[in-house]
């Protein structure tokens, strides 16, 4: 492993691209919608692009990451 999958493993980083990595674990379809259902209640996500205001991160496409988190804890 590399210092940086390293880095990222023990700080959960995820990156946009990391949808892209087929080695990336994916979160199962139940906690990905009980996480975006966490989100769409929050105050910190635009609806109109469900991007949440923290992070920037599209939250559709970023609660299909296994590792991913959400940076109020919330999840």
């Amino acid at each position: 492993m590399s210092a940086w999958q390293e880095y990222k493993k023990q700080n959960n980083i995820v990156r946009p691209w990391d949808l892209l990595n087929p080695k990336m674990e994916r979160s199962t379809e139940e906690k990905a919608q009980k996480r975006i259902d966490i989100c769409s209640e929050c105050p910190e996500l635009i609806q109109a692009t469900k991007q949440c205001k923290k992070c920037g991160c599209f939250m559709t496409m970023k609660v299909k990451l296994a590792s991913a988190t959400c940076p109020l804890q919330k999840w």
